[in-house]
């Protein structure tokens, strides 16, 4: 422990509270958007995860998902990307039926988000998640973004398929993709 962590603690949480709390207060999208990716890259370090979850962050960050403002979508998506690599909060945003929702993010139109999405499903991916994570759909989306021109997006595709399918689930969904044009007629994400 260093010497600062005993006095550091209530600033970092104050701090992150005033940040919830200007998001809640303030009408203009642009503050909101500001707040959201503070937000966002506080979720990258692990000693803010136990405040962020105290604030109710992993919900204010599914609440995004659903909002028509592409970077609330994004800041979201890309919050909740971060904080899914810590086991507790992971299991908040399951519990939230995170699932679901983050699903719906692979139809967005922008690159950042959808591979923010991927890489959220796969952190959520544990033994009781795993068929929901890999249905049918969910996999003939990624076989879609596997073709992809963009690499990112064509390679973390393809980690997900390797990672969090069986080859059978991805030999079953090729065959039902045979003929197909598009993956559920969700289109490729711009860059």
């Amino acid at each position: 422990m260093r010497k600062n962590d005993s006095t550091e603690a209530p600033d970092r949480f104050q701090y992150l509270q005033s940040l919830v709390t200007e998001f809640q207060d303030t009408d203009s999208e642009e503050a909101k958007e500001q707040v959201l990716a503070n937000l966002a890259n506080f979720a990258y370090d692990p000693k803010n995860m136990e405040y962020l979850q105290e604030l109710q962050v992993p919900d204010l960050f599914l609440d995004m998902l659903a909002e028509e403002n592409e970077n609330f979508v994004e800041f979201g998506m890309g919050g909740l990307c971060n904080l899914s690599m810590d086991p507790e909060c992971r299991d908040v945003i399951l519990q939230s039926g995170g699932i679901s929702l983050v699903t719906n993010c692979l139809s967005n139109g922008r690159e950042e988000t959808v591979l923010s999405t991927i890489t959220t499903l796969m952190n959520l991916a544990t033994p009781t998640t795993r068929s929901k994570i890999s249905e049918p759909g969910i996999l003939q989306c990624m076989l879609r973004f596997s073709l992809a021109e963009s690499p990112r997006l064509r390679n973390l595709a393809a980690v997900f398929l390797q990672d969090c399918c069986s080859e059978e689930q991805v030999r079953q969904a090729q065959q039902q993709m045979q003929g197909l044009q598009t993956a559920i007629g969700i289109p490729l994400p711009k860059k």
